[in-house]
């Protein structure tokens, strides 16, 4: 179940990850071109979304990975 606290991290956490992700490769593929802010902003408006689904599809599954992965390390110790 999706709720307000869920969606609002994924809008956060999407629009974080998205920007700094698609400002690092936008820069690396044109460089300091004189339309690089248009090329990064068309290329973000497509990541955006994808990371807003993506964050609200893999959350909960990486929720149960991680606690899986402490469990085991606690037992190590």
């Amino acid at each position: 179940m999706i709720n307000l606290p869920g969606i609002i991290f994924s809008l956060v956490m999407g629009f974080l990850m998205s920007s700094s992700i698609t400002l690092a490769t936008t820069f690396v593929r044109v460089g300091a071109a004189g339309n690089f802010f248009w090329v990064w902003l068309e290329v973000w408006s497509v990541a955006y979304p994808v990371a807003i689904i993506c964050i609200l599809i893999y959350r909960p599954f990486a929720t149960r990975v991680t606690a899986a992965i402490l469990k085991k390390l606690n037992k190590t110790e």
